[in-house]
């Protein structure tokens, strides 16, 4: 492809920082398997009937034609229609559903794989990425305790990852019964409309939104008022939480024994339980912020959003909630729980601003060097007796200048480089030079052990 022909929203990392996700990836992973989850792949496609599922996101979902159906799309139903997945929870309830009769429940998946979405690219969102999902599903119900488990195993992923250059997570966490019970309480009800805007307070701010309640919700300036204290509310504890929530309605006339102020309570007590409970495994990883909408249609209680110290022009990195209707089978709902990391997003933040790189690119730790090309098969098998006792290593690919075989090396980062025995010399024996110290010592191919300070591809931070 020509120099300068790249697709803006499609990134495409360098070896170097390929590795750095590889790194993540495996972070990531090895938390999740510790706490009992397990990996999937779903495939990249779905039905347009499912992807639709997701309501305000179906503007983003890029459907695709065979080239033989240009210009005749528009003769099939979106709903018929096969699109690439935008998410892995939607790919998630379909795959719950079809593999019930499989499946131990309540399953624990964790699944790290790419998705596409058709929003607009700029600095840090991309329209093709990779997310890292993990959820719970329930077969019938789901208990609530998991709505503390997986921010706090989210929580410990996300300082795992520190290492690289990551500021410390919070999650903020609210829940959608509070804020419907509070709505409706006013007099609202286009309560998905509300979600919908108030989910914009970050990016427009309060008199933004404020306008958008009024004009679009149905909302009078005092009830619009009244959404905006509500989102205003955070706390550490569920006590602060509970007197700061009665103190509101009490000041905008919701009673406390009106259907909506019930709905509100049984919201706020599964809020306050997440909020104390994590407080007493994790202090300070979780608190409540009732501005925390999730503008998705299908989130039915608690929902979250994660966000970075001292990075708020990054906004949320970790996202998710409750869902109890996504996923059904007949009479039979299979309710879940589940949060996703933009993790490309958070690759490009640690990649360009914490200064997370890697300390080579080749993931050999040796080059056994060739002398000339009659003796290759003698390097290779060098290669070969090393790769059996799990010492990576490569050949060079040349039988060049020494010089230039061990510039070769120090350009992707290779510690060791290997010197096969001079055949014409008597007695000779192969001899391996570490290109970082200088040092060279014999070595035999069956007993050398690099050393390990060398030998790890690693990770660090820029100072």
């Amino acid at each position: 492809m020509a120099k300068g022909a790249s697709i803006s929203g499609f990134p495409e990392w360098l070896p170097s920082e390929r590795v750095v996700e590889q790194r993540v990836i495996d972070t990531l992973r090895e938390v999740f398997e510790l706490n009992g989850f397990i990996g999937i792949e779903t495939r990249a496609v779905e039905q347009g009937s499912s992807l639709l599922k997701k309501g305000e996101t179906s503007k983003e979902i890029y459907l695709l034609s065979r080239l033989q159906e240009v210009g005749h799309e528009s003769d099939t139903p979106i709903e018929d229609r096969l699109g690439l997945h935008f998410d892995l929870t939607v790919p998630l309830s379909r795959y719950v559903v079809e593999h019930s009769g499989d499946l131990a429940f309540p399953f624990k998946r964790w699944q790290i794989q790419k998705v596409w979405r058709g929003e607009r690219p700029q600095e840090g969102r991309f329209r093709e990425f990779v997310q890292a999902d993990i959820d719970v599903i329930g077969n019938g119900d789901l208990p609530d305790h998991y709505e503390v488990e997986l921010p706090l195993v989210m929580v410990s992923a996300l300082e795992r990852l520190r290492e690289f250059g990551l500021p410390k997570a919070t999650v903020h966490a609210n829940n959608r019964k509070l804020s419907e019970g509070f709505y409706r309480g006013l007099g609202l009800t286009d309560v998905e409309g509300v979600l919908r805007e108030i989910d914009k307070l970050d990016k427009i701010g309060a008199d933004e939104v404020a306008k958008l309640l009024v004009e679009g919700c149905g909302a009078d300036e005092n009830q619009a008022r009244a959404c905006l204290e509500l989102a205003e509310l955070t706390a550490a504890d569920g006590a602060e939480l509970s007197g700061k929530f009665d103190t509101l309605c009490e000041k905008h006339g919701i009673a406390n024994d009106s259907e909506a102020y019930v709905l509100a309570r049984q919201g706020l007590d599964t809020l306050a339980m997440i909020v104390d409970e994590a407080a007493r495994i994790r202090p300070g990883s979780v608190i409540a912020d009732l501005k925390i909408a999730r503008g998705l249609d299908y989130y039915t209680g608690s929902v979250y959003e994660t966000f970075l110290d001292g990075a708020a022009a990054l906004g949320s990195i970790c996202s998710g909630g409750r869902y109890d209707n996504l996923a059904s089978q007949g009479n039979r709902k299979y309710p879940g729980v589940g949060l996703s990391i933009g993790l490309s997003r958070l690759v490009s933040y640690m990649l360009h601003t914490a200064g997370a790189h890697a300390n080579r690119v080749s993931p050999a730790s040796v080059l056994v060097a060739v002398w000339n090309e009659e003796d290759r098969s003698a390097s290779n098998q060098i290669a070969n007796q090393l790769r059996a006792r799990g010492i990576a290593a490569d050949v060079a690919p040349t039988a060049a200048k020494l010089g230039k075989q061990i510039k070769y090396a120090d350009k992707l980062g290779i510690p060791y480089v290997w010197f096969p025995a001079d055949k014409s010399a008597q007695n000779a024996s192969d001899e391996v030079k570490n290109i970082i110290t200088g040092d060279q010592q014999p070595a035999n191919a069956q007993s050398w052990e690099p050393d390990t300070v060398y030998a790890q591809q690693t990770v660090t931070v820029e100072a």
